[in-house]
């Protein structure tokens, strides 16, 4: 090979030299169109290639090594022919697969030797068991004198790095893969950690891949795929990927191969889906009642006989799984801890033909106010949390790993913290979703994201749910005290009749949440007087105009409470004005990103926590003209969104500015006049 400039490519000495290495290594590798095991072959075909088409890749080498443990390494090894052509990284240090718009940089994955061995390592992460994967990359040059110099890199791609990768060190050959070497290598690789804005920046990078993809696959089934109504697409996303999951050792995850496209009886792509999912559930112990509900929900549209037609040799139904799974599998397969179904649910949102009002009801909660809610409602590891409206269960996704995260942080013993973890994830979360649809997504969050599902209820929260446990323990109350909410705001008084009912129910602790402003200025006034009654409104929070930008165009507001002890009209209320909550918004269709930290947004939310349980002794960020301590009458529900007062009071230096304004008018007057005098006179 040689460029246009000349230079020969060395890549066939760099290959035959690295090869020779490993035959003296003693090592079983493989080369580019040789197998090493059916499983990781299948997912190097299926991903998609270097050049942006179906399959096809093939590392120039390849290894599946054990360690000590008996734990299986796939080593994905490139080789290229030129100096330069070792790796490309973005501005964050990252491997610079993907552009600014998060799509893949196929340029870069085809012409840099690391660039391409992540992604193959990517290829096995989305479509394999394997969990861990090293990524080397090798390039190399000759000297004046013919001598062949090489360059390596080498990279530990995982979950727990989201697929991104990291540099495990500096090696100038692959004696580290030696049997003998091995086990110190991979306690190398297992070392390695990431700061925890590494881990954030990784996982914002990560969720904005996520939105594309799923805009592509949305697109894809509305345009391509016809007779799917929403509720179809819905539960055949949460289907295909309850069917991949898989549990180790006991499910296999569904492949694309086992959907047969039979018309047999019994052997139907969707009654094959049935099955896989029924084993799943199975497997995670779930509630009977709970398993019931989920698979029948699903059922009837898996096994639907115009979605398991066959036609042409293939059926809808593994057309639609094969879109899913190629579009979706690396991002639930690397365990993103995002409301990953959430955002499934903005998108599919966007091709239904909703009211204003309506379109106001179904809008999904940013993460970061999630997040925000399930602080203000101080949740901790030991607080039981509840959501009368619950959607998507984004809000419990938040709650769920506030409360995890505290327990890790707090609880030293590794068998204590595991059973603590279970008992969360069982007993501590409860949802209600009225809609079946919707219903199904929050299942899958919560499946996704850790299986916190157990206590997530199909059931009218206001006339339907007495305040009993869903599945798991159904004869006692659910002792909730923190409660986080996004109501519809079509509900009678912009939804506060939502919050006035779980507030009913519950004996202490706090409660946070987003509503719709008009809800404390007169939409809500009885509901507000009577939840007044019997709790404490301990802020009042004017949230950006802009926060849900292209989907509602509502101005809304946080407010936050104490529960169970009735608010006294001399209580001090902190209003405070979040409109500037750090964060520029857009609404393009085709931006790479319409969410931007431009000034200090994390830190505004942390301290906007802080602002609400310590006052104004945080006001950092803050003006005294966005933060306010005033009072509200308990008997009036409609003074809640009150602001700093502005002073009209004039002072001194007022007083002084107006004189000395009239002197410099009347002066100039004067001398005004006095030219045109002179002028009169000539």
């Amino acid at each position: 090979m040689v460029t246009r400039t000349g230079t020969q490519s060395v890549e066939p000495n760099v290959a035959d030299a690295v090869n020779n290495w490993l035959k003296n290594y003693k090592i079983d590798y493989k080369l580019e169109q040789e197998s090493l095991n059916s499983e990781i072959d299948k997912a190097l075909e299926e991903y998609h290639s270097k050049s942006g088409g179906k399959g096809g890749n093939r590392p120039d080498a390849k290894v599946l090594l054990v360690d000590k443990y008996l734990k299986k390494w796939p080593v994905l090894i490139e080789y290229k022919g030129y100096k330069d052509k070792l790796i490309k990284l973005d501005a964050d240090g990252r491997i610079a697969n993907q552009k600014a718009d998060n799509t893949p940089n196929y340029q870069n994955i085809k012409a840099y030797a690391v660039n391409g061995a992540v992604h193959y390592a990517n290829a096995v992460l989305h479509y394999t068991s394997y969990t861990d994967v090293i990524a080397i990359g090798v390039t190399g040059s000759k000297d004046s004198s013919g001598r062949l110099t090489t360059e390596i890199g080498v990279y530990y791609v995982s979950r727990n790095n989201l697929g991104f990768g990291q540099e495990v060190g500096t090696y100038s050959d692959l004696s580290f893969l030696k049997a003998e070497n091995f086990d110190a290598f991979v306690e190398n690789v297992t070392n390695l950690h990431l700061s925890d804005e590494e881990l954030q920046k990784n996982k914002e990078k990560r969720e904005a891949e996520i939105d594309k993809s799923l805009t592509k696959l949305n697109n894809d089934i509305y345009t391509e795929e016809k007779g799917l109504g929403e509720n179809d697409r819905v539960y055949l996303v949460a289907a295909s990927i309850i069917a991949t999951l898989g549990v180790p050792g006991k499910v296999a995850p569904l492949e694309k191969s086992d959907l047969k496209c039979s018309n047999e009886t019994g052997a139907t792509d969707g009654n094959i889906m049935v099955r896989k999912i029924k084993a799943f559930l199975n497997e995670k112990a779930l509630p009977e009642g709970k398993k019931e509900l989920i698979i029948r929900t699903l059922q009837n549209t898996l096994e639907n006989d115009n979605i398991n037609k066959v036609e042409n040799g293939e059926t809808q139904l593994k057309r639609v799984f094969c879109k899913i799974v190629d579009d979706l599998g690396i991002y639930y397969k690397i365990g993103l801890t995002t409301d990953f179904t959430g955002k499934l649910f903005n998108e599919m949102y966007r091709w239904l033909g909703f009211s204003q009002d309506k379109l106001n009801d179904v809008v999904l909660t940013p993460a970061y106010v999630a997040q925000l809610l399930v602080k203000l409602a101080r949740v901790n590891k030991d607080s039981y949390v509840w959501d009368f409206a619950t959607g998507s269960a984004g809000l419990l996704v938040a709650a769920m790993n506030e409360m995890l995260l505290d327990a890790k942080n707090s609880i030293n013993s590794p068998e204590a913290l595991l059973q603590k973890e279970l008992h969360i994830k069982s007993q501590q979360l409860l949802g209600l979703e009225i809609l079946p649809s919707v219903y199904m997504l929050a299942i899958l969050n919560m499946i996704l994201m850790g299986d916190g599902s157990s206590n997530i209820l199909n059931k009218d929260s206001l006339k339907d749910y007495t305040g009993e446990y869903g599945f798991t323990s159904t004869v006692s109350k659910y002792p909730a005290d923190a409660f986080v909410l996004n109501p519809p705001y079509s509900a009678e008084g912009n939804g506060m009749i939502f919050v006035e009912k779980a507030l009913s129910m519950m004996q202490k602790g706090y409660a946070a949440i987003i509503i719709q402003g008009s809800s404390g200025t007169g939409k809500a006034t009885e509901f507000n007087k009577r939840i007044l009654a019997r709790n404490t409104l301990l802020a009042s929070i004017k949230m950006p105009m802009d926060l849900f930008v292209g989907k509602s165009s509502v101005q809304t507001y946080v407010y936050v409470f104490r529960v169970n002890e009735a608010h006294q009209k001399d209580e001090v209320v902190k209003f405070i004005d979040f409109s500037n909550d750090g964060y520029t918004r857009t609404n393009r269709k085709k931006a790479s990103c319409n969410l931007r930290d431009t000034d200090n947004a994390k830190e505004r939310y942390q301290k906007l926590v802080d602002l609400v349980r310590y006052g104004k002794s945080k006001l950092q960020y803050f003006t005294e003209k966005e933060y306010y301590e005033g009072h509200i009458d308990p008997q009036n529900g409609a003074d809640w969104n009150q602001s700093a007062p502005v002073d009209t009071r004039p002072t001194l230096a007022d007083f002084k500015k107006t004189v000395s304004d009239y002197l410099a008018w009347e002066v100039t007057n004067i001398l005004k006049s006095g030219t045109e005098d002179e002028g009169l006179g000539k």
